[in-house]
């Protein structure tokens, strides 16, 4: 007998996927089975032809373009032509904050995974080095909705991370107040959800991911190999290192800057984010170094929980990713330091090439009574091959959190410009999980200051073992 499929909503008009990458190649099945909709007005917008007979044989029209600054008001109103429908950005190089701005102009839903700029934004060495932050690109985002409130809804920022964390890290935050002798409902606004993890003693979030996948071959010289978008994984490593900036902290990076303008809630380091490591834990792996890749979450999440207004509020949490992709992913980015350029040759291990591994993907929050407490997926390749088709561990993180979002949209149509801290926890981890193999909670005694090993000297604060500077690995 085939499974059935909990149905959540019907999409009229169009749906536009742009960009059919591995995560575009994996959502695609999750529409499919999750949404009522006109089948023969699916449209996907990609440079490369690679996936061209895939998708017609699925009787999906392939738009063979890319999506540019020059092409896109052209393009889309195309293939929206009733002015509805939904629009899923999945893509590179493709500027979200205008194509958020040309769908909610055509009334289309939209949904992408990351504030994406136009191509070369990243390594454009005209802009300085808080030009090309996250936070700039946040802060963007943030001036449209501030300047045009209301209106057809745009979610921003919905895959893995950005996106599920948030979702993850509010169940923490109640499971943490129930296993301290405090259970209560869900907080009913974002300033109850500040005052509530300030309550709790909470200093500070981690992204904590651990990739373990493998895949069967070795990793050839001259070749990226990921578990995800490459050109993805590259650019954001280029982009400075960038954390939300806790209240707790008494010691300042020496390379670190103040953002003059906006919320405030970040600083960012004068280091690379795939230079930039330090000490973190999760479940796969215990004590573990991670690279602090920048991340719209690490913003969201500290400009989300802060209590008070100004340069200085009350209470904020220190946030930032802390990432430890698979191995390959590992030795890729050292051979791309070493040579100096980014390889020809770019490969993404899809679910038949993994051998064994999971995606361990949650959020260690830290500092409170209880020391620190992870929570979050274990996805292993197995699991994910039986759940859902042409995606791996990390793959179906992020397209089922697409998934969510869609689905939160439908539900919400008229939300305006929305992050995921902003939506509802609990309905979206009701649609999500299904797909996230094992949601567990771990308590752990662990402190950055716990591993370190004792041959080299280094300044650290041992009355407070949350401090950044015990975090940040010298």
């Amino acid at each position: 007998m085939a499974p059935t499929y909990p149905n959540h909503g019907r999409i009229d008009g169009p749906i536009v996927i742009i960009g059919f990458g591995s995560i575009g190649q994996g959502t695609l099945p999750l529409i499919e089975r999750h949404f009522t909709y006109d089948p023969h007005r699916v449209h996907v917008i990609e440079p490369s032809d690679e996936h061209r007979t895939f998708l017609e044989q699925r009787g999906v029209h392939f738009v063979h373009h890319p999506v540019t600054r020059d092409n896109f008001r052209a393009l889309l109103p195309q293939l929206f032509p009733e002015g509805r429908g939904f629009c899923v950005n999945l893509s590179v190089d493709t500027s979200s904050l205008e194509i958020v701005r040309l769908c909610r102009e055509l009334g289309v839903l939209y949904v992408d995974t990351v504030v994406e700029p136009w191509a070369g934004h990243y390594f454009d060495l005209t802009l300085t080095p808080a030009d090309r932050t996250n936070y700039a690109l946040r802060e963007a985002m943030r001036a449209e909705k501030r300047a045009n409130p209301g209106g057809t809804t745009a979610v921003s920022c919905c895959g893995a991370n950005p996106g599920m964390v948030s979702w993850l890290l509010k169940e923490a935050l109640l499971r943490l107040a129930a296993d301290s002798g405090r259970p209560l409902g869900p907080p009913a606004d974002r300033a109850a959800w500040a005052r509530l993890m300030r309550a709790l003693g909470v200093k500070g979030v981690h992204i904590a991911e651990r990739d373990t996948q493998a895949g069967r071959d070795a990793k050839p010289v001259g070749s990226f190999v990921n578990t995800w978008s490459v050109e993805g994984f590259v650019a954001e490593s280029f982009q400075p290192a960038e954390l939300g900036w806790g209240t707790h902290e008494k010691w300042f990076p020496p390379n670190g800057h103040r953002q003059p303008k906006g919320c405030k809630a970040a600083i960012y380091l004068d280091t690379p984010s795939m230079l930039t490591k330090v000490h973190t834990w999760t479940p796969a792996a215990g004590p573990q170094y991670g690279f602090l890749i920048t991340h719209n979450e690490a913003i969201s999440i500290a400009d989300y929980y802060t209590v008070g207004e100004g340069d200085t509020p009350e209470f904020r949490p220190t946030c930032h990713y802390a990432y430890h992709p698979c191995d390959q992913a590992v030795l890729s980015l050292h051979e791309m330091l070493g040579t100096g350029k980014v390889q020809a040759t770019q490969k993404i291990l899809d679910e038949n090439e993994i051998l064994w591994g999971e995606d361990c993907l949650g959020v260690l929050v830290y500092g409170h009574a209880r020391n620190a407490l992870w929570y979050g997926s274990r996805l292993s390749i197995q699991e994910a091959r039986a759940l859902a088709p042409f995606q791996n561990a990390t793959g179906l993180q992020v397209t089922s959190a697409v998934l969510a979002g869609m689905a939160w949209a439908l539900r919400n149509p008229t939300a305006g410009i929305v992050e995921t801290d902003e939506m509802d926890h609990e309905f979206c981890l009701s649609v999500q999980r299904p797909y996230l193999g094992r949601v567990e909670a771990h308590y752990t005694e662990w402190t950055p200051i716990a591993t370190r090993w004792p041959q080299f000297a280094e300044e650290i604060d041992e009355d407070d073992p949350w401090q950044f500077q015990n975090v940040l690995a010298t």
